[in-house]
This record gives C-alpha cells, structure tokens and sequence, in this order.
C-alpha cells in the first residue's frame, strides 16, 4: 500500500484536490469482518481469545458468557497503545421498564411462572442492588440508596476505560461485564448493552476484523431482539467453543448452530466454522490409558501425559467432523469438505511451558495464523480498491475532449447492456416464484400437522403435565420461541412453519446468492458480467476513445465492488422476509394465546394456535412468497438504477470538455498502478 501511495504522492504533489480526494478515499472505513463466537460460560472463551491475542489476563475468566443479553467484542486499537473498554449502557428510561418487568415476573407465584425468566430476574436484581434485593418490592428498592446510585450511573449512557496496563485495565472493566454470586451488588453487567474491547499490539491479527460473542443463552429478550439475528447475519466465520471432554456429545453448541442455520447460512454470509475444543490439558491420564491403552510403554509421568493429551486430541478431532459430516447443518450450508476445521487448544500450555506442550502443540499458533491470513487477505482487497479508487480519480484529471458521437454510443451500449441484465434478473425471478409455488402447496398441506408436532407433542401425561404448560406459554410470550436458558430445549414455531418453504427454495437461493464460488446463476455474476465497452467501436484505434475506455473500465470496477457489499447484505434481508412474514401473520395469535389463563390452559393455547394455522394457512404463506418476490425484485431495481445512473455520470465526467490549463501526463503513473495492482493479486 505504501509504493502505491507513494507513486501517487509523487505524481499528484502539486494537485490538491485530488490530493483531497485520495484521502477521503484512504479514510473511508470498510465494514470489518465478524467472527461470531459460541459457547457457553465456562468452556474456555475468554482463556482462548487471551492467548490468540498473546495478552494472558486481559479478559477475566466468565466476562464472555456470564452476563449473558451482552453483546462483547474484541477488535485491534490502531491509534495508541492503551487498553480501551469502550461501554454503551441503557437509558434510564430502558432500565425503568426492564425493572418493572423483572420484579412483575419476581412477584409471580402461580405455577404458571417461567423459571428461567425468574432465575434472571434474581441474577439481575441482586448483582445490583445487592443480596436479597429480589426478596422485596419495586416501592421497598426505590426507597434503597443503591436505588438513588443507579439512577446517577445511568445518566451517562457511554463509558470508556482505558489503560496502558493490562492488569489494572481488566480490573477496572470488570465490574462491567462480571457477575458474582458470592459478593452480590456493584456488578454493573445488567445496564450494559455492549462493551467493545480495542485491544494494542494486535494489528496483525485484528486490523479489518472483529471477535463477537454471540449472547445466545439466559437473556429470553436477546430472542426477541432483531439485533441478534442481526449480529448472526453478519458473521462472515464461526467460532464454536466446546471444552474437549464434551465437544460431540454437548447439545448446546450443536444446539444453536442447528437453530441458527439460516441466519448463517442461506440468510447471511458464513465462510466457514472453527469448532474450537478447549482446555485439552485438563485430563485425568490414569483413567485414559486404562480406557484407551494409551502410553503404557512410555516413561515419566510428563511424557505419559503428553502422548494422552495428544491422541485424544485427535480422536476429538475424528469425531467432530463425523458429527458434523452426518448432521443436517453441513447440508443446509451447500459447502464443501473444509467447511468445518477442528482444533483442539490449550490455552493454559500456550503460556505454562511447564504443562510439557510445544506451542504449534497447543494449537494456538494456528488459530494465529488464521487470522494473520485473513488480515492479509483483506489487505490485498483493500489496496486493489484503493488502486482502483486512485486510476479513476487520475484519468478523471486527463480527460480530453471528444466527439459526440462517442457519447451517443457509449449511451446505446448502456440501454443494451441494461436490457440485457433485466433480462437476466427477471429469468432468476420466475426460477424463484417456481420454487416458491412448489415451497407453498407443500407448507399449506403440512403446516397443521407440523403445528400440533409442536405444540402438542406425544409425550409421558406426568412428564407433560408439569412442565410443557410452561414452555409454551413462554412460546406463545416471546412470539412462537421458546429457548431455555441452558439450550437443551428450543422450540420456535415460526421456523416450523417456514421449514418447507425454505425447503424448496435453498437450494436455488444458494445458486442466485453463494457466500463463496460461482455457480453461472449468481446475482453477482449477472452484475460482473456487465459492460457498456464493447470491442466493435465507432472510433477503433482513437486515442481518445482509449483513454475513455480505460475511464470507464475503472469506474464499472468500482460500482460492481460497491454494489457487492449491498448485494449480500440485501440477500439476508431477502431469506429472512419469510420468517418475518410468518412471525408477523402470527403475532396476534400468539398474543392471544399468551392471554389465556386458568384451568386448561394449556389446551386452550394449543387449539388457539392449530385453528389459526388452520384458518390463515393459505393467505400466510402466499404473503410470505410475494413478500420475498418483492424483495429480490427491489434488489434488481436498486442494481441497475446503480448502474444506470453510476455509469451516466462516469460517461458525462469522461466526455467534459477540458480546461485551457495544461494537464500533466500520468500514463505512466497509471502503468505502475496497474503493475502494482497485478502484483497485488498474486
């Protein structure tokens, strides 16, 4: 990037407007890339994002996981070398209704009461207010002097901590993101909405890329939370976290990759998924090898352990990709066989050479070099865009003046070249309607028997009885999903009922909209393969209409790389106008269902939700069809008015008519760019 703008410098010095420009173009930040990360409190997160970033009591152990509606990201401080916590907390206003939901849902004694919705309330109330501050009444807290602090802490909404310690910068943020049962009171994690950590010296790894922890656990409202979905739809890669001991058989990261396939898959923008299995030095070796018949012929203690440690990190590895390979979640992401890479890391070795583990054995080092590639590759991205941005802003400065004859077919070429793509969308939109069509009569005929496999399932009476009257007035409550604190039971109707549309459609959504590759068929390849230059010109040979050429070249570079960003995050918004749809035709339903009270209840709720179903089968999927028919043909129109009118003002730049000042020659300036830029991508 430096030779780059150091050609530019050179040749541009006495210019500054397009100095101007070349700025602008240089500060202008790009989206950065999302790793979402799962895994619940405990298994090892904060440990492993510790030693990838070299940085070993940076994150205390729990603040990933523990305060569970936080959304926490780590990203690299590029400007200084201090730690920063930068801390968004809720309004007074935010805080007011969420403590008079918590203490309505405290003061609940039927049995209809949710205990996972109770359970958070008491982990909120008393990490605040303190110990038994959820035994009293809204009136009895307000009358509390902590009541009186809170208030005074929420009336500045943002907070920042920095330090260019480590230790005491960790100490400071954690009472932010940190909860304690043992000295409750003064933990701050229920006000905080997000806590970005920027981290120094980490410019390698983290320049264009941001670690997230994805809240998928305890708070019910992240469920309701669009900004959650959100946050699925922008994961570009996934990283599983599961302590090794459990890493195939745990339903909770299995759990919630299931439920989220759609979010990351056909409806977002997932590459690929590191399933990260953690503290592999934790091993009890005596009952290994006489499970295993591991090590007996090796000598000392060490090494003994070291031989155990490394064959169950391989047969862990083994049984991951079996697990994944036999899953249904591999066939709803259409991927190849490296979609899913397996680690097996110790986190406690990477630092502790004592523990008898070479580095590259910890795994550490690789998961590193991941994200150094990553970087790079980005890098590369980034300079060819800059390349491009700076050969547009120099030819736009060496434009000449020219026939008007040139103008008028550039202007045809533009008209056919936009037919020609509008032919090509309106193809992909009937192939679409067709999928949708089959998707719809399937949804209609199945979509009552899916409903009552839900919400009256075939179960033990006594089981049933007592505890599944609970789970769905908590489904009906949070708008058809259910999903229990430790994840091992989730129920969402919504996706139920979309489950055959979506069906019909993956695979051809896959085609239109791959995260990765070319399939012949894609948006994006339609949009590449878009020109208004063609090789049979009216003027061949002319020096002016090459120089045109070359301008317009670049600019139809730039409009395509700029409409791709908008083509992928439009393709989310398009899958998800399904369940959007569904949730919405849905919701007062559910709200109704979510009213019934007394004795049978239950059965009550059941039969609101299948007549409903019943009733409005019909008019709901055939919405949720033109819905996402509207959307993809939103999508065209926003793509060719881009073009059109992108590409109408490139013409007219290129065309102006020069002024009387001598312009200098940048051709070879230009050449040096191109050189650069094909070195780039090599």
């Amino acid at each position: 990037m430096k030779r780059v703008t150091d050609t530019l410098v050179h040749t541009i010095i006495m210019h500054r407007d397009i100095i101007s420009q070349i700025n602008k173009m240089n500060n202008l930040s790009r989206k950065k890339v999302t790793i979402g990360i799962f895994g619940k409190s405990g298994e090892g997160k904060s440990s492993l994002l510790n030693a990838v970033l070299g940085k070993r009591d940076l994150l205390p152990s729990g603040c990933f996981g523990a305060c569970t509606a936080v959304v926490t990201q780590v990203e690299a401080n590029l400007t200084d070398s201090n730690y920063i916590a930068e801390i968004e907390l809720l309004s007074k206003e935010e805080w007011e209704k969420e403590l008079k939901d918590l203490f309505r849902v405290l003061s609940d004694e039927t049995e209809d009461r949710d205990g996972d919705w109770f359970e958070i309330a008491v982990e909120k109330v008393t990490a605040l207010y303190g110990a038994d501050a959820d035994k009293k009444t809204l009136e009895e807290l307000k009358k509390d002097i902590k009541f009186d602090e809170i208030e005074t802490f929420l009336s500045i909404n943002k907070r920042t901590i920095s330090n260019n310690d480590c230790s005491e910068f960790a100490s400071v943020a954690a009472s932010y993101i940190l909860h304690s049962d043992s000295s409750p009171g003064g933990w701050y994690w229920p006000l905080v909405k997000s806590v970005t950590f920027k981290v120094p010296d980490c410019h390698e790894l983290l320049e264009h890329i941001v670690l997230v922890d994805i809240p998928a656990t305890g708070d019910c409202n992240k469920l309701r939370d669009g900004q959650w979905k959100s946050k699925l739809r922008e994961c570009s890669f996934v990283w599983i976290v599961s302590a090794i001991n459990r890493a195939s058989t745990d339903s909770g990261p299995w759990g919630i990759l299931k439920h989220c396939i759609e979010e990351l898959g056909p409806g977002g923008e997932c590459k690929s998924i590191n399933f990260i299995c953690t503290k592999t030095d934790d091993i009890n070796q005596g009952a290994y090898k006489r499970a295993t018949g591991v090590g007996g012929q090796i000598s000392g203690d060490k090494d003994q352990k070291k031989v155990c440690l490394l064959h169950r990190n391989e047969h862990a590895k083994k049984r991951v990709k079996e697990k994944f390979e036999n899953s249904e979640i591999k066939k709803k992401f259409h991927t190849d066989d490296n979609f899913l890479n397996v680690f097996t890391v110790s986190s406690n070795a990477f630092f502790d050479h004592d523990l008898n583990l070479e580095p590259s054995e910890t795994e550490i080092p690789k998961l590193q070099d991941e994200l150094r590639i990553l970087n790079k590759k980005i890098n590369r991205e980034l300079t060819r865009d800059y390349v491009n941005e700076a050969k547009g802003v120099l030819l736009d400065k060496d434009k000449k003046t020219v026939e008007t004859k040139v103008y008028m077919e550039l202007e045809k070429n533009l008209k056919k070249a936009l037919n020609k793509l509008g032919s090509r969308f309106d193809r992909i939109y009937s192939d679409l309607e067709q999928c949708l069509s089959k998707g719809v009569d399937e949804s209609v005929q199945l979509c009552v028997a899916s409903t009552k496999a839900m919400v009256s399932p075939n179960r033990h009476p006594d089981t049933y009885e007592r505890t599944f009257h609970k789970i769905l007035q908590a489904l009906c409550k949070n708008g058809g999903c259910y999903w229990s604190k430790n994840w091992d039971v989730i129920l969402d109707l919504n996706k139920q009922l979309v489950k055959h549309l979506q069906e019909h459609i993956d695979k051809y959504f896959n085609m239109i909209f791959p995260v990765t590759g070319t399939t012949g068929k894609s948006v994006q390849e339609q949009i590449d393969k878009f020109s208004i230059i063609q090789s049979d010109s009216a003027s061949p040979g002319s020096p002016i209409l090459h120089h045109i050429q070359n301008f317009i070249n670049t600019e139809e570079t730039k409009l395509k790389a700029s409409l791709k960003r908008g083509v992928v995050d439009t393709k989310k918004d398009i899958y998800s106008s399904i369940q959007i749809t569904i949730k919405k035709e849905m919701s007062s339903c559910y709200e109704q269902a979510a009213a019934v009270t007394g004795i049978g209840s239950m059965k009550k709720r059941q039969e609101l939700l299948i007549t409903t179903v019943d009733t409005i089968k019909h008019d709901m999927f055939n919405k949720a069809k033109m819905e996402m028919l509207k959307k993809f043909k939103d999508l065209k129109l926003y793509i060719m008015d881009a073009l059109e009118s992108g590409l109408k003002r490139s013409m007219e730049l290129s065309l102006a008519k020069t002024s009387n000042i001598k312009l200098m020659d940048v051709s070879q300036e230009i050449e040096e760019l191109e050189r650069l830029a094909e070195k780039l991508s090599n």
